[in-house]
Formats: C-alpha cells, structure tokens, sequence
C-alpha cells in the first residue's frame, strides 16, 4: 500500500491530474433519465450527500467514465463507471416552502443511481 508523506501532499495537489478513464463501457442512464439516488449509509468514504439519499432526479449530462471514488479510496480498485449530473429540484429535496424555480445539479456515479422505475 502507498502512503503520501505530510511534505508531499502540496506537491501533489499542485501537479493534479484527472480520474477519467479511457474504457468503453456502456452508460446506464442518458439525459432526460429519471432516476433516483441510492438510500445507502456506506462505512468510510462516499461522494453520495445524504441530502439527496432516497430522492428523484434527471440526468443532465453524461460527464464519461470516471475511477469509482469509494472503492479507490478503500484500495479495492478502481472500478471505472459513468458519472452523470443529475437535477434535483429544490422542492423534491427541501419540501413544498423551497422555490420551485430552484434546483440543484450534483455528479453521481452509476452505483449512486437506480432508474425511477426500479421502486
């Protein structure tokens, strides 16, 4: 297992680097998909905000296929899938008082997503 070092972690984040990978797998969901984000409580990493846990969205946009963070994160591999941004409405999130005009857009990988019609 590698380990970063106090007196690399500037280095690091200077020099950057993209997590897309160039693998061709099929996207699960398209733009105008209804899905619906996983109701999951993970041990350890996650890039799932709990506020959207359990609610309805529409994919956006097809970002490509990504290194799966949870699972890179815990040394389990990188297990490449799709990210998508996904619009969830202000209401859908926030009850009937948020603006209906409002929304929110957060990236999610495919293991974040069921299709709306799996409930």
């Amino acid at each position: 297992m590698r380990v970063l070092a106090v007196a690399d972690v500037g280095r690091m984040i200077l020099k950057g680097g993209s997590a897309r990978v160039h693998e061709p797998l099929a996207a699960r969901f398209a733009p105008g998909d209804r899905v619906i984000a996983k109701n999951v409580n993970p041990v350890g990493h996650t890039r799932l905000p709990r506020y959207v846990r359990g609610r309805r969205g529409v994919v956006a946009r097809d970002h490509g296929v990504f290194v799966f963070p949870d699972t890179h994160a815990a040394g389990l591999g990188r297990k490449p899938q799709h990210v998508y941004s996904v619009r969830f409405a202000a209401r859908d999130l926030w009850g009937p008082d948020a603006s209906p005009r409002d929304a929110i857009y957060v990236d999610l990988w495919d293991d974040y997503l069921d299709p709306e019609g799996d409930r």
